[in-house]
C-alpha cells in the first residue's frame, strides 16, 4: 500500500476530481432544450457517457460501443435501449453489412450534445478565470504530465 502522504494526495485529487465532475454534471442538467424538458437531467453519467461517445464516433456497432465505454455489450444495449425509448440514440441496419446495426445519434440529441458541450466549456472557462492564469497554467501542465501517463497506461495494457 502507498505510504500515508501518498494515500492522502490521491484521496484529495481524487475527492477534487469528483467535485469538479458534479460542478460540470449539475450545470448541465439546468440546460433546457427547447424549454420542454432538461436534455441532461434525467441522464446517468454512463448515459451521458454514451452519448458523448456516439456523437465523438458519429456512428458505430453495439460492440464497438460496449468496447469504447468499457462495458458488456449487454450493459450498453440495455442503456442503448432505454436512449432509444427516450428519441435519443437512432438504431438502423448498416447500408454496407445488413447484419450490423449501427448506433447514432437522433438529430435532436446532437443539437442538445452541443448546447451541453458549450455550457460545460462555460463552467470550465469560469473556472479557469477564478483560479487565475498563473494556477490555470500550472493546472494544465498538471493535466499533460497526467495524460501522458495514463496514454503510456493503455498502451501497456493494450488499449
Amino acid at each position: 500500500m502507498a505510504d500515508s502522504h501518498i494515500l492522502e494526495q490521491a484521496r484529495y485529487i481524487f475527492s477534487v476530481s469528483t467535485m469538479i465532475r458534479r460542478h460540470v454534471f449539475d450545470s448541465l442538467s439546468q440546460l433546457e432544450s427547447g424549454g420542454r424538458e432538461r436534455c441532461c437531467a434525467e441522464l446517468s453519467m454512463a448515459q451521458l457517457n454514451l452519448l458523448l461517445m456516439v456523437r465523438k464516433r458519429q456512428e458505430l456497432t453495439l460492440s464497438e460501443l460496449a468496447a469504447n465505454l468499457k462495458v458488456s455489450p449487454p450493459s450498453a444495449s440495455v442503456m442503448v435501449d432505454r436512449l432509444v425509448e427516450r428519441g435519443m440514440i437512432l438504431r438502423e441496419r448498416s447500408t454496407t453489412d445488413r447484419r450490423k446495426v449501427i448506433i447514432k445519434l437522433s438529430p435532436n440529441t446532437d443539437i442538445l450534445l452541443a448546447g451541453a458541450e458549450e455550457k460545460a466549456l462555460a463552467t470550465f472557462v469560469a473556472l479557469v478565470e477564478e483560479v487565475g492564469p498563473e494556477t490555470a497554467r500550472k493546472w494544465g501542465e498538471v493535466l499533460q504530465r497526467v495524460e501522458k501517463v495514463l496514454k503510456q497506461q493503455n498502451r501497456r495494457n493494450g488499449e
